[in-house]
């Protein structure tokens, strides 16, 4: 299979797909194409079977220069791989959007979804990577986009650029209205050598139970102008907010406070195989 090389990528003529998701930038958001919508032709080395899997592949998002079409990258909202013909369809797709040169930001969650969330995260990652891109020479700025402080929604002053941020202060109202029994957002990351990042966080509901949210992030050949597993953990505290908000707090089992201490153990233990380390050791403790 060729390597990656964006000459195969066509133009997005405006209007294509199933209508503009929205403008910033100077990047034009389009929902809704296939990858079959952008690729001129089968790259070399893919078998028919191959290319017809993907080609048929519907992108949530794809990001365009907004005076050329030309596509820069596409973003993917897709819940856990149920099953392996699930995972073997990402990997094709993958290694097909490596080919023609077309980086791909995918976020699994069982939570978060393209309609719902995706304009919001689009919008958040283009503003990331316009400040990353602006943060060169003499006017790098002190702190990353992560972690500008300004006034938050309720008042306080903090990192605006938070994606959580607006759930740790629904947790805190949950708690007074009896609706948790702790108002604390908790939450971890980590990135898998050669893997994606993941992003955990949590909050207890029952005393003892806890609601557990969970997000992969993959960066295909994408910087998305902060660090992928911070974002993960972001997009988990965002998933966990959603939840509060919709008083969605039984739609899914609860973890057990000790399942969930074990399960960080876990991840403890493969620490090996963790790009930057485990920097979570207090939370294995009883």
């Amino acid at each position: 299979m060729t390597s990656g090389d964006d000459s195969w990528l066509s133009m997005v003529p405006v209007g294509a797909g199933r209508g503009t998701a929205l403008t910033r930038g100077g990047r034009r958001v389009l929902g809704g194409l296939r990858l079959a919508d952008l690729v001129r032709r089968r790259p070399t080395g893919l078998t028919g079977h191959q290319w017809n899997l993907a080609s048929r592949s519907v992108l949530d998002f794809v990001i365009c220069a907004e005076e050329t079409g030309h596509p820069e990258f596409a973003v993917e909202f897709r819940p856990p791989p149920a099953d392996p013909a699930a995972r073997r369809a990402e990997r094709v797709m993958a290694a097909v959007a490596a080919a023609v040169g077309l980086p791909v930001l995918r976020i699994v969650s069982p939570t978060l979804r393209a309609a719902e969330h995706g304009p919001a995260i689009v919008s958040y990652v283009l503003d990331a990577r316009r400040y990353a891109d602006g943060a060169t020479g003499s006017d790098v700025p002190a702190v990353g986009f992560r972690d500008i402080v300004g006034r938050l929604p309720d008042g306080r002053t903090g990192a605006v650029n938070d994606l959580g941020a607006l759930a740790r202060t629904e947790a805190v109202e949950a708690y007074v209205a009896r609706r948790l029994a702790d108002p604390i957002l908790r939450g971890l990351h980590v990135r898998w050598l050669d893997g994606p990042a993941e992003g955990w966080s949590w909050v207890e509901v029952r005393p003892g139970e806890c609601l557990v949210e969970r997000v992969s992030v993959h960066t295909h050949r994408l910087a998305c102008g902060i660090e992928a597993d911070r974002l993960a953990e972001d997009l988990a505290a965002l998933a966990v907010g959603d939840r509060i908000r919709r008083s969605d707090l039984g739609g899914s089992p609860l973890v057990g406070r000790e399942e969930l201490r074990d399960d960080i153990r876990r991840l403890r233990d493969r620490r090996d195989e963790l790009a930057d380390g485990f920097a979570y050791d207090h939370l294995c403790q009883d």
